[in-house]
């Protein structure tokens, strides 16, 4: 069986081996190229102690390298419609079903087999490409501090074998409910963008809770390293968030937020604000129970967060499987 398996998918498994060394050897080239940029400019800040500055006068990564990082994010939905949508379909619309299920093989063992090395391949596929995105996005990660946003978060660590495992699952139990490989495709498409998209934005924000700091309104406050900031503004003694708007303001408040003695010092007869008194409005605004505060999720929750996903999507790919296996065993040959 597993003989059988090698095959029927040899050829688009030297494809993908294809595919896959020249994006190693894109980002291999473009990696390197980077890497040595990145150590120059931290030569070249180091002694005169600017490296903080770096981010805003130094740009890392060649187009072409990030193009094809970003574009890694469809690999799993290719290896789900290539490999996992025919998979079940091709052999109901072709009828090779009627010979391979009456031949002594149960449908169970045909599945597992089948479906058992493509998943193997799909999560080796899903690794390497990770790998080689993590590797080459080391200098932009130590110079933004990003690693948490999308598009980023999303095709480094362990989480592309998680949609590679998904999307293939996808494909194959699309396949067997809808047996036509076409529509299969579609739906397998449509439903990994759309669990991608449901589970960025707005399951991932709630994996671990978030660390709110206050801190001093008269002075600024960023979280350290790849932390994600999820909100930042302004509270009062009473609780009440100001985040900015329209119109004017302090530090994001609304001069109609602010206690009157300290709306007295930064307004003047027109009714605008000053900049003259600026600094003791807001001295003024500490004094009333005015905190800035920052809500964000710690770099150090990047593995953990990575993790989360990872299970999330690999318990939906077997929740998957187990229902195409259902539909096949109930299903006339």
């Amino acid at each position: 069986m597993s003989w059988l398996v090698w095959r029927q998918y040899r050829a688009q498994g030297v494809i993908g081996l294809a595919a896959l060394a020249a994006f190693g050897a894109v980002l291999l080239v473009t990696g390197v190229q980077m890497a040595s940029q990145w150590h120059s400019a931290l030569a070249s800040c180091t002694p005169s102690g600017t490296c903080r500055g770096l981010a805003d006068s130094l740009s890392l990564g060649s187009p072409l390298g990030k193009d094809f990082v970003i574009l890694s994010n469809m690999v799993p939905a290719l290896l789900g419609f290539l490999w996992g949508a025919p998979l079940v379909a091709q052999e109901m619309e072709t009828g090779t079903k009627t010979f391979a299920w009456t031949q002594g093989i149960t449908r169970t063992r045909w599945l597992s087999v089948k479906a058992g090395w493509l998943l193997l391949a799909a999560a080796v596929w899903g690794g390497a490409v990770a790998a080689l995105d993590t590797w080459w996005s080391g200098p932009r990660n130590a110079l933004y501090a990003n690693a948490f946003q999308p598009n980023i978060f999303d095709t480094q660590g362990i989480v592309t074998v998680g949609y590679a495992v998904f999307a293939l699952a996808l494909g194959v139990t699309a396949g067997a409910l809808l047996r036509r490989t076409l529509p299969a495709i579609a739906i397998t498409i449509g439903g990994f963008i759309g669990m991608r998209l449901l589970i960025s934005q707005y399951l991932r924000l709630h994996y671990m809770a978030a660390v709110t700091a206050f801190y001093n309104p008269l002075l600024s406050f960023a979280p350290p390293g790849s932390a994600w900031t999820l909100q930042q503004g302004v509270v009062n003694k009473y609780g009440q968030v100001f985040t900015g708007g329209d119109g004017p303001q302090v530090n994001g408040v609304p001069l109609s937020a602010l206690p009157a003695n300290c709306r007295h010092l930064i307004m003047n007869g027109t009714d605008s604000l000053t900049k003259v008194n600026l600094h003791a409005a807001v001295s003024c605004m500490r004094q009333s129970g005015f905190r800035g505060f920052v809500t964000y999720q710690p770099a150090s929750r990047w593995w953990a967060f990575q993790g989360i996903e990872t299970g999330i999507f690999l318990a939906i790919a077997a929740a998957l499987i187990a229902v195409t296996l259902v539909v096949l065993r109930r299903r006339d040959a």
